[in-house]
């Protein structure tokens, strides 16, 4: 664990310098491929196309989800811009067939390369600092009508400058870069790359491997400043490393979504005060081990239990010890239960616990064990609880019943304490009264 905090910390301090010289690899490899006789082919270089597509479609899909649990802005821009780049990228290879290109179909797919590319790290940009000066949504309505006015303005300037002429594509095979226009859209993933590191927005998820990708991305379009034509060797590994950031971004966004999804599921199951499970997760576990203690035969136990005098805690203590007491009780039932029992706060004052493998003896044990550890954690005011239990298949074979046959014995043993402190106050009465009797007597006397 130590190693691994020394790594982090080492990689934190020079990642700069570490970018920068793969940045330096990346084009020194690039300028040796250069000058090597390797052609990729008309196959190679559609199936890279078409992979990068597929990737950007997958990614959309899967950051709408993510948009939908999170309402994260930046998560919307990036789904539309990514859409917008799968979209550009199969015109690309549109109506291209046979084993070679001719000069204006190889321009138009270089074409719509900068297009794509730049409009997405445009619109990278654009999210960056949107996120700058509006941290916090105010009109959560509103963003996807937002989003869709930037990436739309971002698109018509990026085509504008392209198709206008404005930036040159051309390629100048005697230059030390042979397509310097490359640097246009490698600075702005760059700017983007940097944003995001001082944003300190790359700490969870799919947001790191965005970073990650960004800087990939600037290697990719350092590696196409040396491409001659289509399918060299610099572009083909400009293409693979453009893949490559779609595929890491999309592993991103579906390892954070699975997180959300685990999250949606513990929050649906789960109480959010005491932190058990709640009546679903409690219903869920009844009938799961129904079915199995009908396919062993061997039986179950449930536990009822009810905090006493909730509301005159409330009343006299406020609810704020009223809810920290429903917390204790929860933390006896998580601290001293089985990893195989099922401990639920199923009402206000009222939990449960499932206990698999166990009979009517072995639940009056755990019903006092539960009274005996609640009474013992000194804190205050004292809190008590009636304990109610019932056994599968004895009391009951359904949850209806089993739940009705805990219930009586739970307010039996309620009734029976309320009983019991009646009669107590009684005798303190009489034996009250008794006491004050020869006193009045002397006093008539006197």
């Amino acid at each position: 664990m130590l190693g691994k905090q020394k790594v982090g910390r080492y990689l934190s301090r020079y990642q700069w310098a570490l970018g920068l010289l793969a940045l330096g690899g990346v084009f020194a490899f690039s300028s040796w491929l250069r000058q090597r006789d390797f052609s990729s082919g008309f196959i190679l270089f559609c199936y890279l196309e078409i992979i990068g597509s597929l990737l950007c479609f997958t990614f959309v899909a899967n950051a709408l989800v993510h948009f939908r649990g999170t309402r994260d802005r930046l998560t919307l821009i990036l789904a539309l811009g990514f859409l917008l780049a799968g979209l550009i990228e199969t015109f690309a290879i549109w109506g291209l067939y046979g084993d070679s290109m001719t000069s204006a179909q190889e321009a138009g797919v270089f074409l719509t390369w900068m297009i794509g590319q730049t409009a997405l790290a445009g619109l990278l940009v654009s999210a960056l600092a949107l996120e700058h000066r509006v941290p916090h949504s105010r009109h959560p309505r509103g963003e996807t009508t937002v989003s869709l006015v930037l990436v739309g303005i971002v698109t018509y300037l990026t085509g504008a400058a392209y198709l206008g002429g404005v930036i040159n594509t051309a390629t100048f095979s005697a230059a030390r870069l042979a397509r310097a226009s490359e640097l246009l859209p490698a600075a702005l993933f760059l700017v983007a790359a940097i944003a995001f590191n001082r944003a300190n927005l790359a700490r969870f998820g799919f947001k790191r491997t965005l970073c990650v990708a960004l800087w990939i991305n600037v290697a990719c379009h350092i590696a196409a400043t040396q491409s001659l034509h289509a399918f060299d060797a610099p572009f083909t590994l400009a293409l693979g490393l453009r893949s490559a950031s779609y595929a890491l971004i999309l592993g991103g966004t579906l390892l954070d979504n699975a997180r959300l999804f685990e999250q949606v599921r513990r929050l649906a199951v789960s109480d959010s005060l005491t932190g058990l499970g709640n009546y679903r997760a409690l219903l869920n576990a009844l009938e799961s081990e129904i079915q199995r203690s009908s396919r062993s035969g061997r039986s179950f136990a449930v536990v009822l239990m009810d905090l006493d005098n909730l509301k005159q805690i409330n009343d006299r203590h406020g609810h704020l010890v009223g809810s920290h007491a429903i917390c204790r009780l929860g933390n006896v039932l998580r601290l001293h239960s089985r990893a195989i029992d099922t401990a639920a706060r199923y009402g206000g004052d009222e939990f449960a616990l499932v206990l698999p493998e166990a009979g009517a003896q072995a639940a009056r044990r755990v019903g006092e064990r539960i009274r005996e550890r609640l009474s013992a954690d000194g804190e205050y005011p004292p809190i008590t609880v009636s304990v109610g239990t019932a056994v599968f298949p004895q009391d009951g074979r359904t949850v209806e019943e089993l739940f009705d046959a805990a219930d009586r014995n739970l307010y039996g043993m309620k009734r029976g304490g309320i009983m019991e402190l009646s009669r107590i106050a009684a005798c303190l009465q009489i034996g009250f009264s008794g006491s004050l009797g020869p006193r009045g007597k002397r006093a008539e006397n006197l």
